[in-house]
């Protein structure tokens, strides 16, 4: 998959999982920061965005520091799928 389709995936899958009704693709930036001033996501959704990519790309985070390197932007979860993802 082109990293530009997988990143619209991912904002699809983002708003979803997470039950952002409110926001559509077009209102995430693939460089935003999902957390703090950016999206302003919290731990909790950060908990349901490793199961996300988990379930839909095989890929399984159980370290925090790993996981807020991977956690940063649509675009680095991006890169980080196509580097590891199994589906």
């Amino acid at each position: 998959m082109e990293n530009s389709e997988l990143k619209e995936q991912l904002k699809k899958q983002i708003i979803q999982f997470l039950n952002l009704t409110d926001l559509t693709p077009a209102d995430i930036s693939d460089n935003e920061p999902l957390f703090g001033d950016g999206l302003g996501l919290d731990s909790i959704d950060s908990l349901e965005l490793i199961v996300l990519l988990k379930k839909e790309y095989g890929i399984d985070i159980r370290d925090p520091r790993e996981g807020r390197k991977v956690l940063v932007d649509v675009a680095t979860m991006a890169d980080y799928i196509q580097a590891n993802g199994k589906k």
